[in-house]
């Protein structure tokens, strides 16, 4: 996502008092903010966040509350020292690790998100609603044909699929990604992504690139023709992507939830595929200079009123009300 403009890939690795923790952000440079450029110095004030979708702390061995102090202490000298002002952070929800990252960060439930518990095929198969039991049935007997791979020539197709997909839903131009992006997903990722996709009378009309690592399977982006939406393409994708990581070793898929936490139609399109997941997404918020927080801030508001109320963080990265 640094080819995305994101900012820069940032590792931080802890080591002591018989724990070890990382946590990968994106470093941010706020001049390059079109709220700020050319009205601060370049390369001063920074901020990170969690790369695109989820992320956080992993924390392993002796956790206990004199460690866990210590690591936020060394992590909070570390930010201030790099200049980092602040930290936005949406916690993975099958990491588990909201108990231990509360001492560091001010945590929000934002809503809840669909992950498949890939045990087994049968409790794949059970844990689907009967609604989507039908329509994956539906796609079947349709003659709907699942396949995966990594050919170049199928993200070349994607890229087509998904951009229609995004100019449908009248995306932002954050959500449209250049070549070098896809090319990075077959290199870098090479044995971390797949595509899966669907093929009806020859022609592809769903696909989708999931991610893998440790034993979690990740619903990372998909598109599909609106003009075969009524043979749940989708629907059979995901069930069979979902029989693949059960059959290679993984214990989870994750698929995500709604927009901004919300229970909407994506949300429920979603929560089809585990009618009993109970995973809860939330995110972390940090300052870690308050008086410099506070100066841009105010910079902010001496052009117009900003949107605060919505809990947009930083606030000093907030849009304007309209």
């Amino acid at each position: 996502f640094q080819l995305h403009g994101d900012g820069e890939p940032v590792l931080f690795y802890y080591e002591d008092c018989g724990i070890r923790a990382m946590n990968v952000v994106m470093k941010r440079d706020i001049e390059k903010d079109k709220f700020f450029s050319g009205k601060i110095p370049e390369g001063v004030f920074f901020d990170i966040s969690t790369p695109y979708g989820y992320g956080g702390f992993l924390i392993e061995g002796e956790i206990t509350e004199n460690s866990l102090k210590k690591l936020y202490n060394e992590y909070s000298s570390f930010c201030k020292i790099n200049s980092i002002i602040s930290e936005f952070a949406r916690l993975h929800p099958l990491l588990n690790n909201l108990s231990v990252l509360s001492s560091l960060y001010d945590i929000s439930y934002l809503g809840n998100s669909i992950s498949i518990e890939l045990n087994s095929l049968n409790q794949i198969w059970h844990e689907l609603t009967s609604q989507n039991r039908n329509k994956i049935r539906k796609a079947i007997i349709s003659s709907v044909e699942i396949y995966w791979g990594r050919d170049p020539k199928l993200f070349a197709e994607f890229k087509v699929l998904y951009n229609a997909t995004m100019d449908k839903v009248k995306a932002t131009d954050y959500y449209y990604f250049q070549d070098s992006f896809y090319n990075s997903i077959l290199t870098d990722l090479k044995n971390n992504a797949l595509m899966f996709y669907a093929v009806y009378e020859g022609k592809i009309i769903a696909m989708s690139i999931i991610l893998f690592s440790n034993q979690h399977m990740h619903y990372h982006l998909s598109a599909s023709d609106i003009n075969y939406q009524h043979l749940a393409p989708t629907n059979l994708l995901l069930y069979e992507a979902a029989c693949w990581g059960c059959e290679n070793g993984y214990k989870a898929f994750h698929l995500g939830g709604g927009l901004g936490g919300r229970e909407d139609s994506l949300y429920k399109f979603k929560s089809a595929f585990n009618k009993n997941s109970n995973t809860r997404f939330a995110v972390g918020k940090k300052i870690f200079d308050e008086e410099k927080y506070q100066q841009l801030v105010i910079m902010r508001l001496t052009e117009a009123e900003l949107d605060s109320g919505s809990g947009f963080f930083p606030v000093y990265r907030a849009p304007f009300l309209k």
